[in-house]
């Protein structure tokens, strides 16, 4: 059974085979601070206590006061850094943390942390990303650092399965109809569970987004920063906006973007991540009817039903893909579907796909699969991000949907999104038998006392709804809200200039975007 979609911002170089674009960076009501506005960001005073128990200080003084050995490496430098597998026993076991820095080529304000969300995703690969997207003023003013947060790429990794399991693993049966196919499926995913905990071991307990926040703040006084400077994107603004709630009094310039509303459950979160799929589906069948030669019929919801008679196909009928060993199957040929909804760029790449697939040819779906899923041509798997994304996310959420309740759910999924539904609602299952569980309650987020936060939302953003980003900018006591109009998975270096330079102005003079700007 397949993870839920990825939150993380999307990434690529230019590939050849797939003529893929290189994907842009790229997630009840309290009241806003509209004395910010405009404002210079400032020191707070007398912040309130945080809403999880500090881990004494004294224990963490060695974590805090540790020296990065900075070592030269592709596009930068590299090193890494110790933290606490368990904050509650600061002086058992350690995770080591990857870094890359990018030295700012001028007099550096601080330090910029970015990450790209996920749960999975690579800060460090992100660095050299980042700086590509940045005007030079932003550049000399900070040193870029990447981190892989605890559970992911080059740090302490989660790992469950070998590439030729996991590869099987993601091919299964996503839309079980009959109740062979859901005890197939249940099975599926407990196995999964199981040899996640054989492999990882301790560390699986330990990779919620507390801890990671928690981690964040240790690399925060590692490299000498009183104040924490901040560019998250999707599930990384889940890490800012937790960091924000621990630790108000360190929060610096911080920007949220495709953010993620963390006062949802996780049904609700599915079902409105299933209708924003929805949404950008049909934005991308209306601008395929606009091009020649487009294989939709006319009509967003004859596109839509079509591209639904796909993956029911695909469901009854695998289709061949030229690796007999590989047939295009319904989770996969979403994947390959749902993976090219996050940059408008991508949707001239999932056109011929979906012409080709409609001719009874899956190979090129398959591709975008694969891409989506950092799969090599030889089986092997770049990141371990399909892995770490459930293994946080069934830490972050610790209520779990049985069978019964998933079945029953169907119909809202489907009323929310009639052509990817099903599948969102059997991604719940993932979790459903989880075999550790968080000593975190989840947070409320506030972060009260915090100097102005950025949040940023675009309203056809597929895996972080618009809404979330609403919601998450009024949850905060200080969150400043700035809406784009457009498509795609988060805003930044998506090209639009009046977000782009609302965030530099943000970073390189403190200056807060007028709460609701529209871009």
């Amino acid at each position: 059974m397949s993870a839920r979609p990825k939150f993380r911002v999307q990434q690529s170089a230019v590939a050849c085979v797939l003529a893929l674009v290189t994907l842009a960076a790229c997630t009840d009501t309290g009241d806003l601070r509209a004395e910010h506005s405009g404002s210079e960001t400032t020191q707070q005073s007398d912040p309130p206590e945080t809403s999880e128990p500090t881990p004494d200080a004294d224990a963490l003084e060695d974590y805090y006061e540790q020296e990065v050995e900075w070592t030269d490496c592709t596009g930068g430098e590299c090193g890494s850094a110790l933290v606490p597998l368990d904050y509650e026993e600061p002086d058992g076991e350690t995770v080591t943390l990857a870094l890359k820095r990018i030295p700012a080529t001028g007099e550096p304000l601080g330090t910029l942390f970015v990450n790209p969300g996920g749960p999975g995703g690579s800060g460090v690969d992100f660095a050299d990303t980042y700086v590509t997207l940045m005007r030079s003023e932003v550049l000399e003013s900070y040193d870029v650092v990447g981190f892989d947060p605890r559970g992911v790429g080059q740090s302490d990794p989660v790992d469950c399965l070998d590439d030729a399991e996991l590869g099987v693993f993601l091919a299964a049966d996503a839309d079980p109809t009959t109740p062979q196919e859901i005890e197939q499926v249940e099975d599926s995913v407990d196995e999964f569970g199981q040899a996640c905990e054989a492999r990882t071991g301790d560390l699986l307990a330990h990779v919620s987004t507390v801890e990671v926040a928690q981690d964040l703040d240790v690399l925060r006084a590692v490299v000498g920063d009183e104040q924490l400077t901040y560019y998250g994107a999707s599930y990384g603004t889940s890490i800012g906006s937790t960091y924000a709630e621990l630790f108000p009094e360190h929060v610096g310039r911080l920007v949220l973007d495709g953010a993620t509303d963390p006062s949802l459950t996780s049904e609700q979160r599915n079902l409105t991540q299933a209708a924003g799929f929805q949404t950008a589906l049909y934005a991308y069948i209306e601008d395929c009817q606009t091009s020649p030669g487009c294989p939709l019929p006319p009509g967003r919801y004859e596109g839509a039903r079509r591209i639904g008679d796909l993956l029911d196909q695909l469901d009854a009928s695998p289709l061949p893909t030229g690796d007999p060993q590989r047939p295009l199957t319904e989770s996969l040929g979403f994947f390959g579907i749902g993976g090219m909804l996050y940059n408008r760029a991508n949707w001239a790449v999932l056109t011929p796909a979906l012409e080709r697939a409609f001719a009874g040819d899956g190979a090129e779906l398959l591709r975008l699969s694969d891409f989506y899923f950092s799969r090599e041509d030889d089986g092997s798997f770049t990141d371990n991000s399909a892995e770490a994304i459930a293994a946080v996310n069934c830490l972050d959420d610790p209520t779990s949907a049985p069978v019964e309740e998933i079945e029953a759910s169907v119909p809202a999924y489907t009323e929310a999104s009639p052509t990817f539904g099903r599948l969102f609602a059997w991604f719940q299952v993932t979790c459903t038998d989880w075999p550790v569980e968080s000593s975190y309650e989840p947070l409320e987020i506030r972060a009260e006392g915090a100097a102005p936060i950025v949040v940023i939302g675009t309203t056809r953003d597929p895996a972080t709804p618009y809404e979330w980003s609403v919601a998450l900018a009024e949850q905060l006591e200080s969150g400043v809200l700035v809406s784009r109009d457009g498509d795609g998975h988060t805003s930044f270096g998506a090209g639009n200039a009046c977000v782009d330079a609302a965030i530099d102005a943000f970073f390189l003079e403190g200056t807060v975007p007028d709460d609701g700007l529209e871009c």
